[in-house]
Formats: structure tokens, C-alpha cells, sequence
């Protein structure tokens, strides 16, 4: 039971890595105009993207310094998500395999 619930919350957290990805490149290429959000397809798919990350992104950037035109929070929150998956596995093998010591850093 344990095993089917940290690799459906790993997976998750995948899933949404690679939503925050398409959201960055997704916006880049609306930027510089190469994706027409006039298009129903095309807006749908950004409206979507959007209100995906968002919510996660919004306290990020409220938090990072202003660096323009360039929005670093993508890449913040792929860290964290990253992080957050590292922590989940050493947690995941303190409580299958009993090694509590690969929750100590």
C-alpha cells in the first residue's frame, strides 16, 4: 500500500513538473508571437496551463526580486518539486526498508 501511494504522489509531482514546463514554454512562445491565442485550441490549452500553475507560481514570484522581463519562478518551483521528491523517496525508504538513517542528511 505504501509503495502504490509514493508512486502515485512521485508521479503527480511529475506530471506537474513537466505542466510548469509547457506553461514556460508555452508563454515564451506566445510572447514572441508564434502562437496565435485568438486560435480556440491554442487559448484553451493556455487557459488550462495557467490555471495550473498559477496558484503555485503566483507565491514565488511575489517572493523572488523583479528581474525585468525575466520570470525565473518556473524554475524555482521545479527545484522545489525536485526537492520535495528527493524527500519523498528518503521517507518512502525510511518506512519500507527501515533505513532511518538515509533520512538524515
Amino acid at each position: 500500500m505504501i509503495t502504490i501511494l509514493y508512486q502515485i504522489v512521485n508521479e503527480i509531482l511529475n506530471l506537474y513538473k513537466w505542466a510548469v514546463i509547457l506553461a514556460a514554454v508555452f508563454s515564451m512562445l506566445v510572447a514572441f508571437g508564434v502562437l496565435d491565442t485568438r486560435n480556440r485550441l491554442v487559448w484553451t490549452i493556455g487557459d488550462f496551463l495557467y490555471r495550473v500553475t498559477e496558484p503555485a507560481l503566483r507565491p514565488i514570484r511575489n517572493f523572488l526580486p523583479n528581474f525585468g522581463g525575466l520570470d525565473l519562478s518556473p524554475l524555482v518551483l521545479i527545484f522545489v518539486i525536485y526537492v520535495a521528491q528527493m524527500v519523498l523517496a528518503r521517507v518512502y525508504g525510511a518506512i519500507v526498508y527501515g533505513n532511518i538513517q538515509g533520512l538524515l542528511l
